[in-house]
Parts: structure tokens; sequence; C-alpha cells
């Protein structure tokens, strides 16, 4: 009698530290995925405490917050064969763990590689012009294929940001030069329209001037005054060119 009494102690002893090596405590973003003999529950457990029977069943831990990952730099040539590297970030997070589980070996490292070649695809349809100034437009296409993608894995990509373009040094140098042709351009341009706003304005002057005669006389002396102001030694006195043309033809009489 007395030595069943240790033996059933010791059984006790051994079926509570089975049930307490069971328990198991799931976060708020955690789910897990229990295998029953080999075969996968209905529905992922958690959060909060569950019970895990070892060696029947196998826990597979899932977080369901969102994950960011850096794609690293791409050698990417665009549709007018220019040569670039390119990185960017892919945001997703995992909605299915049981598909997150059962239909991909790592679905980290799946997204990852899906991410460099669907990076390299699309910004290879796109043009210099348009990488660099319509990278909203890509980032959505992007985000688009990889979300179509990786929903059988049960993964939702949320974003994808391109992060940086790096362009060879002899295309920097040709872009400048190109900024630079083109706010020449804009210079000339704006300076055209000026002449030819101030050619109209000289136009409507000379009609005003034709009605009233003696407006240019007026003119002559305001002209005097603001050359004698900032005292020149020299004065330079305007005569109308018709003057000219009576002298010549007095000298013909």
């Amino acid at each position: 009698m007395s030595e069943a009494f240790p033996f059933s102690l010791v059984a006790i002893l051994i079926v509570v530290l089975y049930l307490l090596s069971s328990i198991k405590i799931l976060r708020e973003y955690e789910r897990a995925v229990i295998f029953r003999l080999g075969r996968v529950l209905s529905e992922p457990k958690g959060p909060g405490l569950i019970l895990v029977f070892a060696p029947i069943d196998r826990m597979v831990r899932i977080s369901l917050r969102i994950e960011a990952f850096e794609v690293p730099s791409q050698d990417v040539v665009t549709h007018d064969n220019v040569t670039v590297k390119v990185n960017a970030v892919i945001y997703f997070r995992v909605v299915d763990p049981k598909l997150a589980v059962l239909e991909v070996t790592n679905f980290l490292y799946a997204t990852s590689q899906l991410g460099q070649t669907t990076l390299r695809s699309v910004l290879g349809e796109a043009d210099l012009d348009e990488l660099l100034s319509a990278r909203e437009k890509l980032n959505a296409r992007l985000q688009t294929i990889l979300d179509s993608h990786t929903a059988a894995w049960g993964i939702k990509v949320s974003m994808v940001e391109v992060k940086q373009v790096d362009l060879p040094d002899q295309m920097v140098r040709a872009i400048a030069r190109q900024a630079e042709a083109e706010r020449e351009r804009r210079a000339k341009v704006i300076h055209a329209e000026g002449e030819f706003m101030a050619s109209q304005r000289l136009a409507e002057a000379a009609k005003v001037l034709q009605q009233e005669p003696t407006a240019i006389q007026l003119r002559y002396l305001q002209t005097l005054v603001e050359i004698g102001s900032e005292h020149n030694t020299t004065i330079v006195f305007p005569l109308p060119i018709d003057i000219f043309d009576r002298l010549k033809g007095m000298a013909k009489a």
C-alpha cells in the first residue's frame, strides 16, 4: 500500500507537468495553426490561452502584423534602354494563417522573390521619364500585381513604394543639360512675349500721339527733364524722322 502511494503521486505529477507544458499563450496579433496527427485543424487558434497536446499536436505560430520588406537594389533596363538601379519597399500582412502555412514553404522568402521579379518586369516596361515622374502610377501597378499573386498564399499586399532610383553619372549630366536647355527656352519665350506686348503698347501710344500732335512736344520736354536730372554731360535731343525727309526734299529742290 505504501509503495502504490508514491507511484500514484508520481503519475499525477507527470500528468500535471504534461498539462502545464501543453499550455500556450498567444498574443493578440498571433494565431496558431495546429496539425493534429498530421492533419490541420479547420480553424487557427488564438489569441489567448490554448492547449497543444504534444506529440499529437504540432503548432505553427503566425504573426498577423504588417511586415515591411525591402527589395534589394535591382538592375532594371527601362523601355527606352536606360540601365538604372531601383529598390523598393513592400508592406504586407497575413490575412489567412492556414493558407500561409499550407500553400507556401516560406511566405516571407516567396514574397521577397516575387517582389524582385515583379519590380524588374514592371519597371522594365516604363520609360525613364515615367519612372521619375509617374512613380505613384507604377507603385499602384506593382501593388495590384503582387496582391493578385499572393492572395492564394493568404497574404495581403497593402502598399509598394519605389524607394530610390540610381541613375548613371552620364545620364545625370544629360538630364541636367536638358533641364538647363528647357529653362533657357522658357526664358526666351517669356522675353519674346514681353517684346510683343511692349510693341502693342507702343502702337497704341503712337495712335494716341497721332491724334494729339502737341503731345509729342510734351514728351520731348519730359525726356529732356529726365536726362538733365541725371547730371549727364551729353544731352540727347530726339527729332522726328519726317524732318530729315523734308530737309532732303528742300536740298533736291
